[in-house]
C-alpha cells in the first residue's frame, strides 16, 4: 500500500495537479481505520488508500476538498460526542456510525507551486529563472531564437513565434522582460493567454507607447488594465537580482492571496454526480458504493451509516427540503 500511495503522488505531482493527502493518527476500536492507514484524495473525489469507510470516508472526503480549495492542511477528530473543548485548529466531528469508534486524521493539501513564463532574454528575465528555479518552480522561457545557453536551467525553453498559451497551466504566471527586444510581439502574445497575472518589466512611459501599439493589433483597454507594470512590489529594486526578486515576491503576495480569498467562500462543491449529500450529517456519499439507501417520496436518499439512516426514518421530513 506505501509504494502504490507514493506512485499515485508521484503521478498527480508530475501532472501538476492539486490534491489532498490523509493519516490516520489515532484511533478508538472499533474504528475500522487505524494509526498509519493513508489515503490520497483527488479534486474529482477519487479516494486512493484507505482511511476507513462509513462516516470517516465521507468526512475525510469533505475537509480534503476544503482544504485543496483554501490551501490549507487541518487535523480532524471523529467521535461519537463531538468534542466542544478540543484543541483549537481542529475539526469536530460527530461519529453517527451505531458502532462507535474514534478517529483522528490528519489531512494536507498538496498543491502545484507556480508556474513561471519568462518572456525575453534580459538580465533581468536570467536572474529571474535562475531564483525562480532555486525556489522550486516550474519555469518557460520564451525568446525570438531559443538559446539554451542564455536559460541552461529552466524546464522549458520555446520560440516567441512558437508559443503557445495551451500549453499553459492554471497556476502560470507570465512576465515580459523583453526590454526592447520584441517587446510588442511578446506581450501581444501573452495578453491573449488572458492569464490572471501578466506584469511587464518597463517604465509607465515605455509601458503606454507599447500599449498603443497593442491596441492596433486589437487589444482592448479591458485587457490591457490587467497587465502589471511596473512589474513587482515596491522596494526600491535596482539591480537585476533585485527586480527579479521584487516580481516574485509579488507573485507569492498574489499566489497565497487566492488561497486566503478561498477561505471566507462556502464550502467546496460535490465534485461529480455520482456523489450525493448526506441529508443527516452533511457529509458526502458516494452513490455507487453506498450500503445505506432508501427511498423517500419516489426519491433514494444515501447515506454514510446506520446511524443516519436511523435518524432519517424516525423523522424524515426533519431532514428533506420540500420541493
Amino acid at each position: 500500500m506505501h509504494n502504490s500511495f507514493l506512485e499515485q503522488a508521484t503521478t498527480l505531482n508530475k501532472g501538476k495537479e492539486s490534491y489532498a493527502t490523509a493519516f490516520i493518527v489515532r484511533r478508538k476500536i472499533p474504528s475500522s481505520g487505524k494509526p498509519g492507514d493513508k489515503a490520497i484524495i483527488t479534486k474529482d473525489g477519487q479516494i486512493h488508500g484507505w482511511i476507513g469507510g462509513g462516516c470517516t470516508r465521507g468526512i475525510v472526503l469533505k475537509e480534503a476538498l476544503n482544504a485543496i480549495q483554501e490551501g490549507k492542511p487541518r487535523l480532524v477528530s471523529i467521535s461519537p460526542e463531538a468534542r466542544e473543548n478540543a484543541a483549537s485548529g481542529v475539526k469536530n466531528y460527530a461519529m453517527t456510525c451505531q458502532s462507535g469508534g474514534e478517529v483522528e486524521v490528519y489531512i494536507e493539501p498538496v498543491l502545484p507551486k507556480p508556474h513561471i513564463v519568462i518572456f525575453g532574454s534580459s538580465h533581468i528575465a536570467m536572474a529571474l529563472a535562475k531564483i525562480s528555479k532555486a525556489m522550486g518552480y516550474q519555469v518557460s522561457a520564451v525568446m525570438p531564437k531559443p538559446d539554451k545557453a542564455v536559460y541552461p536551467e529552466v524546464d522549458n525553453l520555446v520560440s516567441t513565434a512558437d508559443f503557445q498559451s495551451e500549453n499553459l497551466q492554471a497556476n502560470s504566471y507570465l512576465i515580459v522582460c523583453t526590454q526592447g527586444e520584441g517587446d510588442t510581439e511578446a506581450l501581444h502574445k501573452a495578453i491573449l493567454s488572458e492569464k490572471p497575472y501578466l506584469s511587464f518589466v518597463a517604465s509607465r512611459k515605455k509601458a503606454n507607447s507599447i500599449f498603443r501599439d497593442l491596441r492596433k493589433l486589437g487589444v482592448t483597454f479591458d485587457q490591457l488594465k490587467t497587465i502589471k507594470t511596473p512589474a513587482g512590489l515596491d522596494i526600491g529594486a535596482k539591480l537585476p537580482e533585485e527586480v527579479a526578486i521584487s516580481i516574485l515576491a509579488e507573485i507569492i503576495q498574489d499566489f497565497r492571496g487566492e488561497q486566503a480569498e478561498t477561505t471566507a467562500q462556502t464550502p467546496a462543491a460535490l465534485p461529480n454526480e455520482d456523489y450525493y449529500m448526506n441529508p443527516v450529517c452533511n457529509i458526502p456519499v458516494q452513490k455507487s458504493t453506498a450500503k445505506h439507501v432508501l427511498e423517500y417520496k419516489d426519491e433514494k436518499v444515501y447515506f454514510c451509516c446506520d446511524g443516519c439512516k436511523v435518524s432519517f426514518e424516525k423523522a424524515p421530513e426533519q431532514y428533506m427540503t420540500p420541493n
